[in-house]
């Protein structure tokens, strides 16, 4: 690990004639760390990722990869990033092992690193016994694997992962995730953009929220929750009697639900003490607590405004 951030952004803008696509975007994405961004059709994340994959200009603002500017060192940014999703360039009519070394010359490997890289991606994706079969007969989860593993062998640093699991199986999407942890856990960083929430609630340690170019949110996927407000916690108790006494002693009235009160408050360990220190003080056992927080799905429609 270094003191580099992996991705670092400061006033990145980018418009179409008119049409402002980026507008004064800043982010810091630290070594080793999945950072999701996340917004609306047209909020601008491809934008992004094309910016930072040297594939197009910014207007305005400086974007570095590793230390590399985007724009004055691209050679620099392409040897250290890898890429998949959308930007994939898997050929059909090869065998998985086929795509592999191909993709193994076009990073200058040598004929044994290539074998034994080939080889090692293969088996470390569960490809193996499919290796010396036309990619066109691979299912769903299978072809995405074997993107991942093209855009990993030339080992970068930093890999753009653009809609990774679209239109898999939720085993697939799940086999896709770990292998995204397990990245992370090798120190690679990972820039995610997704349809899922739950799958940026999953993977990310960081969330953007882009909303018609301009960052509206950003923070941990536990930070973010907070921004809105539900959040409550929900007590159960054995009897109608112990049920009226929380509520006086918490001033919180009945909801209708039958031993059920729900107290509004967040998931922060000083509230629960709180909580339960009011209940303890007037002698009041709670038979089940859970608590529940908003989630990204309320925190995305709120601060983007998406489906008004």
């Amino acid at each position: 690990m270094t003191d580099i951030p992996a991705i670092e952004v400061t006033g990145l803008r980018r418009s179409y004639g008119d049409q402002v696509v980026l507008d004064a975007i800043d982010l810091h994405v630290p070594e080793g760390s999945v950072f999701s961004l996340l917004g609306p059709n047209g909020a601008g994340k491809t934008t992004m990722v094309r910016i930072l994959a040297t594939l197009i200009r910014a207007d305005e603002g400086v974007a570095r990869i590793c230390g590399h500017d985007v724009a004055r060192e691209p050679d620099r940014v392409r040897a250290v990033i890898g890429m998949t999703g959308q930007f994939s360039a898997l050929d059909d009519y090869l065998t998985g092992e086929e795509n592999l070394l191909l993709m193994a010359d076009l990073n200058h490997l040598g004929r044994t690193e290539r074998r034994r890289r080939t080889k090692d991606l293969l088996d470390r994706f569960g490809l193996a016994e499919a290796a010396r079969k036309p990619a066109v007969t691979y299912s769903g989860g299978m072809r995405r694997r074997l993107d991942l593993a093209m855009g990993l062998m030339g080992r970068p640093k930093v890999i753009f992962l653009d809609e990774p699991t679209t239109g898999l199986d939720p085993r697939s999407r799940r086999d896709m995730w770990q292998i995204v942890r397990d990245l992370a856990g090798q120190g690679v960083t990972a820039l995610l953009t997704t349809q899922y929430l739950e799958e940026a609630d999953q993977l990310a340690d960081r969330i953007a929220l882009l909303d018609h170019g301009r960052l509206v949110a950003e923070g941990s996927p536990e930070e973010l929750k907070r921004l809105v407000p539900g959040g409550h916690v929900e007590l159960r108790f054995a009897d109608d009697q112990a049920l009226k006494r929380a509520a006086v002693a918490l001033d919180v009235p009945p909801d209708g639900e039958p031993l059920v009160l729900r107290v509004p408050g967040d998931n922060r360990i000083q509230t629960l003490r709180n909580l339960l220190g009011r209940l303890d003080a007037a002698a009041v056992e709670v038979e089940a607590l859970s608590v529940h927080t908003p989630d990204l799905d309320d925190v995305f429609f709120a601060v983007t405004g998406a489906g008004r």
